[in-house]
């Protein structure tokens, strides 16, 4: 326990330190970890504290990306197939290569693992060579390589964006405005009738009625002219209700708290996770209406079929006299922010792990197991697009589940760094050595040559979603940690590590189970 703590404190501290913009981050942990073991290799981390730290790391990844996972596979078909072509193509250059250098089987598996840093693909080809060291050593030789140069092929794309932006660049994450709308156009048309428009959806919260009082406006309120309206959504469906309706006003509805207020509540009654905004009836039981949700750093629009989780911060206008009892039916508690959701959080970890250690018998190959990591990823993906099976509430809560993943993540950075250093040092003196870790690099160098070209000039992709695509091909938490801190949690990166992780983890370790066949 105090080699962990000095391990993160140090790495930890290192991190922080920038350089014409550039800091290691939490990949320093690793490069701490790997001096320390490097030193002595008796001081390494137990392999059950990088295995806890990978799984929880993995499993909340997937919660939290798995409804923008599944509603971008539609989307996201290419650049899945570029990682899994390139990775299996990478796998026949390293046999290729490996077989006129003169390496051995061993050899080439764990060059091949640790140019993409993927432990899972290691434990696979051990097991298939039944404990030969030849993977281990080429592994830990290639695998700083692996980290470094596919660490600056994300910089660089996260970067490119600046210099070349593509449509996604400029699309970013649609942003939530409001705007004061005064009826001059006699259509006679309902508030539900206005609600869905070419270019996106909008929230009615309010309106002047025609005695001058304002009201919270339900789906049958017919807008006349002489009408004020209060209108929540996308600017340009904002722009396109405008012309439709009449003209823009500057009077400020929200201003008039005389019948009506607005706050925000959180979210911390558990029988509402994972469900709808529609599910909560607040017009029916309050006569209120839900404008926004604020989950993390962004706004969403509270539309009615918007899927709520434990933590949302809920806008809401409602009549004065019911604020206090909407407040006390939504939970609206801070508690519930740093809610872990044990049984939640247990139940989908064990299912994950179960998974992982399943195997799947595949002809020619013999039996494969997903593994610590690739287990709950998929687990957590298809939970997190569940969000609740009946009194079981699947997702967390945006706080738990950052502090559970930079946890996972540290823990696993610190230990992987301890499997890595004296073998490393021993054999990189030798001539085989030097061998490995020019391989190494080449291979690495050509995974993140071949994402970056054809995720930037082909596919189009954002700098920050090929970043993303490149951490999760490399299956690499610390790439996936230094996009997120370059880019504020941009989610175009994190969509990118969590769309190819899963296809990249399982390619990587058939990949290696195939060379092992040769």
């Amino acid at each position: 326990m105090l080699l962990l703590f000095v391990i993160l404190a140090g790495g930890t501290a290192i991190g922080a330190v920038q350089f014409r913009r550039f800091g290691l981050g939490p990949a320093a942990v690793l490069f701490t970890a790997l001096a320390f073991s490097a030193y002595d290799e008796r001081l390494a981390l137990p392999e059950i504290l990088g295995t806890f730290g990978l799984a929880v790391f993995a499993y909340v990844i997937g919660v939290t990306a798995g409804p923008s996972f599944f509603a971008s596979l539609r989307t996201g078909f290419k650049p899945v197939t570029l990682v899994a072509t390139a990775l299996a193509g990478l796998g026949l250059v390293a046999v290729l290569i490996g077989r006129l250098i003169g390496f051995d089987i061993g050899t080439i598996a764990g060059v091949y693992s640790g140019a993409t840093t993927n432990t899972p693909a290691l434990a696979a080809a051990v097991i298939r060579l039944k404990g030969a060291p030849e993977p281990t050593v080429a592994y830990s030789i290639s695998y700083l390589g692996g980290v470094l140069v596919m660490l600056g092929a994300a910089i660089l794309a996260l970067r490119s964006g600046q210099k070349h932006p593509t449509a996604d660049d400029k699309r970013k994450v649609t942003s939530v405005n409001s705007a004061t709308i005064k009826v001059t156009r006699d259509n006679a048309l309902s508030v539900a009738e206005i609600t869905i428009t070419p270019f996106g959806r909008v929230v009615v919260s309010r309106y002047i009625a025609d005695d001058g009082v304002v009201r919270i406006a339900e789906g049958s309120t017919v807008l006349r002219p002489g009408n004020t309206v209060h209108v929540v959504g996308p600017e340009r469906a904002l722009q396109h209700l405008t012309k439709q309706l009449g003209v823009s006003s500057d009077e400020k509805l929200v201003l008039d708290r005389t019948e009506l207020d607005f706050r925000r509540m959180v979210l911390s009654q558990r029988k509402f996770f994972g469900r709808t905004v529609a599910d909560l009836h607040l017009f029916e039981r309050f006569g209120a209406r839900a404008t926004r949700v604020r989950r993390a750093d962004q706004d969403f629009l509270a539309a009615d079929d918007f899927v709520l989780q434990a933590g949302d911060r809920i806008r809401v206008a409602a009549p004065r006299q019911h604020m206090g009892q909407v407040a006390e039916y939504l939970g609206d508690s801070e508690h519930g922010t740093a809610d872990i959701n044990p049984l939640g959080l247990a139940l989908g970890l064990a299912l994950g792990l179960l998974l992982g250690a399943v195997p799947f018998h595949i002809p020619g190959l013999g039996p494969l197991e997903l593994g610590q990591a690739a287990g709950p990823l998929i687990v957590g993906l298809v939970l997190g697009r569940v969000q609740r099976s009946g009194s079981v509430v699947w997702t967390l809560p945006h706080q738990a589940a950052e502090t559970l993943t930079q946890l996972g993540l540290l823990l696993f950075l610190a230990y992987a760094g301890g499997r890595a250093g004296s073998a490393f040092i021993d054999a990189v003196s030798t001539p085989l050595g030097i061998e490995i870790l020019l391989v190494g690099l080449l291979l690495t160098g050509l995974h993140a040559a071949i994402l970056f070209v054809v995720g930037r000039r082909v596919l189009e992709q954002s700098g920050p979603r090929v970043a993303g695509v490149m951490a999760g091909s490399q299956t690499q938490p610390a790439i996936l940690a230094h996009a997120n801190a370059e880019t504020g949690f941009d989610q175009r990166v994190a969509l990118g590590y969590a769309l190819v992780y899963p296809v990249a983890m399982v390619v990587k370790i058939v990949v290696v189970q195939a060379i092992t066949l040769l």
